[in-house]
């Protein structure tokens, strides 16, 4: 007797969620490679952990 809840790793096998989340672990990589070169090209007298922090705060705003 069913108590109204089903068991997911009865239902077919579809590749969205994982396509879905390797896409979007592809995005943010390119996104923090984006600001690391933002960094380098316009503030190059920042020093490593004033650059680290800005970096640091980038994750945490695309997550």
């Amino acid at each position: 007797m069913s108590d109204g809840n089903f068991n997911t790793a009865l239902l077919p096998h579809t590749p969205y969620a994982s396509g879905l989340k390797t896409g979007r672990m592809q995005m943010r990589n390119r996104a923090l490679s984006a600001i690391r070169q933002i960094i380098d090209r316009h503030f190059p007298t920042l020093t490593p952990e004033e650059r680290e922090n800005i970096e640091e705060e980038f994750r945490q705003a695309i997550r």
